[in-house]
């Protein structure tokens, strides 16, 4: 079931509903109402499955949102519900800030809404202030009185929308509502891939999700929101697998379930398992990272390239793969590895007036290659133009840049991480007084460690 919008909000709204509702996508589209009857009329023209209606319950929404008693919502309920389900086979009826609404006053709203036809009723805790306890309760104490499936929508203001969604499935609801990266008012809803796999993996329960695109959906999500995934996000952040202490690192390397939860896999996810580079990491896992480039270390040159990487990672800067292997190669006295991308030339073209343009020379595994494409300012198209040389399929995933020095000469330290097509991740830095070269330095840089580690 897909939520797709609320039509009567605007025309906009409207025609996303609609262009979703039309498209074949396995899914139930519901679209969501007002208890207005023009709002139920233009979900249904909009082609949905489902139509979502809602009212206020609570004493302090009804008295300040709405202005009606409780009687008066009851009548409300049963009209709206009765009026949808005439025009429509499925009707699903939320009783808004259920949490907060007086018990036998909810039971006496859902009783009149499924008397009406309600074919499912929503419980949400609209400001998010249940517990898991109390929500499991609720959600025991309303299928206990009410014949009719339950559905849950949680808001994480206190950061237990998922806990309040998942204790209610395990008490006895048979649809939960939840949103990409959590992504919703405030301080969101309960997380998809975060209730999914407590859902599939603690409680064994088939939700019909394809895990292995959590990770892709989540990523394509927050591309076009605008809004970053933390790193440390359950499930989808790029530190859900990584493993930097020396302990963790060891003991993943030689059984993964020894600190992973062992019941969820990166790969059910589409996830990768990652060790990194900081002032905890160990001598196991730099020594896995420098096999998978081909370079080999002795017991005694590999204590100096961890030490080394402390050093750096104490200083509060990050390490990167291409700083492990850079000063990897200091440490065992041999010069550069070849490279297999050099940049021979990079032309750019800017201004107030003008599309930025770069144009882009390199030489790609003994091959010239060249490649011109814009993008939004110097460094999108210089990114862009860098991208479109590797015969591989890549894309940017971070950038961040910082001032190393002050002025108006300041050092920029560039720092940059790469996707390939498997979903590995490769970040490598650059410092210049040239923010745009860096960006490039750091982009070929990055790109060398995809090739190094074929």
């Amino acid at each position: 079931m897909i939520e797709a919008g609320f039509p009567a909000s605007s025309i906009d709204e409207k025609e996303t509903v609609r262009t979703i509702a039309s498209e074949t996508t396995g899914a139930k589209i519901c679209g969501l109402a007002r208890s207005i009857r023009t709002d139920v009329d233009t979900c249904i023209d909009c082609g949905v499955d489902m139509v979502h209606v809602f009212i206020p319950t609570s004493e302090v929404q009804r008295t300040h949102t709405i202005k009606k008693s409780h009687a008066e919502v009851v009548a409300i309920t049963s009209d709206i519900v009765g009026y949808t389900r005439d025009h429509i086979g499925e009707v699903m009826f939320s009783a808004m800030d259920a949490t907060r609404t007086a018990p036998g006053d909810l039971i006496e709203v859902y009783r009149a809404a499924v008397d009406a036809g309600a074919t499912i009723i929503n419980v949400p805790d609209t400001v998010g202030i249940a517990t898991p306890t109390s929500m499991h309760h609720l959600v025991r104490f309303i299928d206990g009185n009410i014949a009719c499936p339950i559905d849950i929508h949680c808001h994480n203001d206190f950061g237990m929308a998922v806990a309040n969604t998942v204790t209610s499935a395990e008490a006895g609801a048979s649809q939960v509502q939840v949103t990409v990266n959590g992504i919703g008012e405030r301080a969101g809803n309960a997380d998809l891939a975060q209730t999914v796999m407590s859902l599939a993996s603690i409680f064994g329960m088939d939700t019909g999700i394809v895990t292995e695109r959590l990770v892709e959906t989540s990523r394509m999500v927050s591309r076009y929101s605008g809004i970053s995934i933390s790193p440390v996000q359950p499930v989808v952040g790029d530190n859900a697998f990584a493993h930097e202490s020396g302990i963790h690192s060891q003991g993943v390397l030689s059984e993964s379930s020894t600190f992973e939860p062992g019941i969820m896999t990166p790969e059910m996810v589409g996830h990768r398992r990652r060790l990194k580079l900081g002032k905890h990491v160990g001598r196991h896992a730099v020594s896995q990272m420098l096999s998978e480039a081909h370079i080999t270390a002795s017991p005694g040159e590999l204590d100096d390239i961890v030490m080394r990487i402390k050093e750096i990672a104490n200083k509060g800067h990050k390490v990167t793969e291409h700083d492990l292997y850079e000063i990897a190669e200091t440490a065992i006295g041999q010069s550069a590895i070849e490279k297999s991308i050099i940049l021979d030339d990079i032309a750019i073209l800017t201004g107030n007036h003008v599309l930025a343009t770069a144009t882009v020379k390199a030489n790609v595994d003994g091959a010239e290659r060249v490649c011109c494409s814009t993008g939004n300012g110097p460094v999108d198209a210089a990114m862009n133009a860098l991208l479109g040389i590797v015969p591989r399929t890549m894309q940017l995933k971070e950038y961040s840049v910082s001032a190393i020095s002050g002025g108006s000469d300041a050092i920029g330290h560039v720092t940059i991480a790469v996707e390939d097509e498997k979903g590995r991740i490769y970040d490598a830095s650059a410092s210049s007084d040239n923010i745009v070269l860096a960006s490039v330095d750091a982009m070929i840089n990055a790109l060398n460690l995809v090739f190094r580690t074929r």
